[in-house]
């Protein structure tokens, strides 16, 4: 079984029962899902995943007030019920995963995979954030939330970056794929020097994945993941993991120096398509500053456009 569903149909059958019953002045206040770290988070998991930190489990979130004057009793409450359900479990915990289920406080939760207690209030700390930090707060699914704190924080982290934001990353994601995809890969396969070429190939990969996860406004999840997330994207996901496939397999270096052209082509004609340049430039390093020079805010427009 899928582990989300499973912990959803657990929590329904064990965790919400012990909720209502035990804390009937609070039921209504809490929110719980399974967000975070984990496969199961993004949909991800198989039977590899099921030898450690997966299995019944959830998360209940309060609010400050709440989590001060109810939490440690919840947490002896929620270690009391069934620690296997539907024929899985109990969770195997590994040394870094005691935090993956359990009972949190809302602000604390965010803080722990974004730095934050709620949403970045400028463009200067979304920023700083990671993309897969808060592809992993903004992953899974939420089952039960009245009260609606926790899903407020979430439902505007899904409104993904602010379009400044968005177009500063954009840039720097063109100046970075071309040097190591246009520029850099064929002069390290010039040399024979196959560490810097592979390195190069990788880099290439992994700015030409997050550019497209840019391009749909979904933030680019943790690199085990970044290849399976983005073949469902609507632009560019399927033709993109294809020719990345396709890139990383062949040793033919007049092919590799083909494909990377074909993938940068397909991204400028997405660039254009969103009026983001106008340039005639098959290259994507000259792409960059024009998508840098419409971002409002002059201190963002005025970084260095490589950095993003």
């Amino acid at each position: 079984m899928n582990g989300l569903t499973l912990s959803e149909q657990y929590f329904h059958e064990h965790g919400l029962p012990m909720i209502r019953e035990s804390f009937p002045l609070h039921a209504e206040r809490m929110a719980c899902g399974l967000v975070g770290d984990g496969s199961e988070c993004f949909g991800f998991d198989d039977e590899i995943s099921r030898d450690h930190d997966w299995g019944p489990g959830f998360y209940i979130w309060l609010v400050r007030g709440d989590y001060n004057e109810i939490a440690k009793d919840l947490m002896q409450k929620y270690e009391q019920i069934p620690k296997t359900f539907a024929g899985y479990g109990p969770r195997q915990q590994s040394e870094w995963g005691n935090e993956r289920v359990g009972v949190f406080e809302i602000s604390d939760f965010y803080s722990r995979y974004i730095g934050y207690k709620n949403v970045p209030q400028n463009n200067s700390e979304w920023m700083v954030i990671p993309e897969s930090a808060l592809a992993a707060a903004t992953n899974g699914k939420v089952f039960y939330d009245p009260l609606g704190e926790f899903s407020s924080i979430r439902n505007q982290l899904l409104n993904f970056y602010p379009d400044d934001v968005r177009l500063k990353k954009i840039a720097a994601r063109c100046m970075t794929i071309a040097q190591s995809g246009q520029y850099n890969l064929d002069r390290c396969l010039k040399r024979g020097d196959q560490f810097s070429a592979r390195y190069a190939e990788t880099k290439f990969c992994i700015d030409v994945i997050s550019l497209v996860f840019l391009l749909n406004r979904h933030y680019t999840p943790f690199y085990k993941w970044m290849s399976r997330s983005l073949i469902a994207l609507p632009r560019l996901g399927e033709e993109v993991h294809e020719k990345i496939n396709i890139l990383i397999q062949t040793s033919e270096y007049s092919s590799k120096l083909e494909i990377v052209e074909e993938i940068c082509s397909l991204i400028i004609a997405e660039l254009k398509g969103e009026s983001l340049t106008d340039s005639s430039s098959t290259f994507l390093l000259d792409h960059g500053p024009i998508i840098q020079s419409k971002i409002a805010d002059k201190e963002l427009r005025e970084r260095n456009v490589w950095i993003g």
